[in-house]
């Protein structure tokens, strides 16, 4: 495995989290859960369609990220947190083209795991929201599958943003066997969007309304184990090979982003004499940058160094 050098685990998050915005994600949570395991909530036909269900939480699900993103964005997000944000859900959306539906393989993860990683969870879960929305629309991806897909991601991208401290090798080690697991349970969730209307009612892995829930529960891990294991594990081993080999290299060129950007440094002004000066936060060798105001009137510093006036 290449080695990464000891570098702070954590820089500042791009995308602050504000406790209300935790509360709104936390009952999204909540509501993303109940969306994708409507099939044990809702029998198909409830609402006079079998389509109804999944369209209805689907349509749900985009409100809830709707309202989320917007809480995120008014916790605090500037210019440069949105650049950055524009930058990476072009290259995800670039990627993901690269290897959906070639035996599993999916690009997008890892870096939606090193982002969330380095920038933050409020930055991970955004970008996992605009990135597949984004290569939805370049690759015609768009329907009732979408919200779902951009729901998982979002949550891909958060957690990762949430991962205890680490440096080093181990933290490439925690972050390719998270990136590993997140790519299981993300087919796991999205297979039960779908799970009532793929296969033959009369298999014994199918859907049948009205059975308890043990054995609803027993034939969804049947089905999933039969039709998605090795789409699954292809996501997996790529999300796992993709961080270890690119992740130090990764890592390395989002926080030296990160630290450039210094997304969250408070710019004060105190007065400095003839001029102002304004305090940008500490610079990445721990110092602290002033920058020199001019002053009133349009003047600047150089007729403090013996330059002549005019008149």
């Amino acid at each position: 495995m290449p080695s990464l050098p000891d570098l702070p685990a954590r820089a500042a998050a791009a995308i602050r989290i504000r406790p209300r915005a935790a509360v709104v994600i936390a009952m999204a949570a909540f509501l993303g859960l109940v969306a994708f395991f409507w099939p044990f909530v809702v029998a198909p036909g409830k609402f006079g369609s079998n389509y109804a269900p999944p369209l209805i939480f689907g349509v749900l699900l985009a409100l809830v990220l709707c309202v989320v993103i917007s809480e995120i964005a008014e916790g605090g997000i500037n210019s440069k947190a949105l650049a950055m944000l524009g930058v990476l859900s072009a290259v995800n959306a670039a990627l993901r083209p690269l290897g959906a539906g070639t035996a599993g393989i999916e690009t997008v993860f890892f870096v939606l795991v090193l982002a969330g990683r380095v920038f933050g969870p409020g930055f991970g879960f955004t970008l996992g929201c605009t990135s597949l929305f984004a290569s939805a629309l370049i690759t015609g991806g768009v329907g009732p599958w979408m919200p779902y897909q951009m729901f998982g991601c979002a949550f891909v991208g958060m957690l990762a943003g949430l991962l205890p401290r680490a440096t080093g090798r181990r933290e490439v080690l925690m972050l390719a066997v998270y990136g590993s697991l997140s790519g299981y349970l993300f087919g796991f969730l999205l297979n039960l969007s779908f799970w009532p209307f793929s296969v033959d009612p009369n298999s014994s892995i199918a859907y049948l309304p009205g059975l308890p829930f043990t054995e609803q529960w027993h034939r969804y891990l049947a089905f999933d184990l039969a039709t998605s294991l090795g789409w699954d594990t292809g996501r997996a081993v790529t999300n796992f090979v993709c961080v270890t080999l690119a992740g130090p290299a990764v890592l390395t060129t989002f926080r030296r982003a990160a630290r450039r950007a210094r997304f969250q440094a408070p710019v004060r002004f105190r007065a400095g004499g003839a001029a102002a000066v304004a305090l940008r936060g500490p610079a990445p060798g721990g110092r602290v940058e002033e920058a020199a105001q001019p002053r009133r009137g349009g003047r600047d510093d150089g007729h403090r160094h013996g330059e002549p006036r005019d008149g």
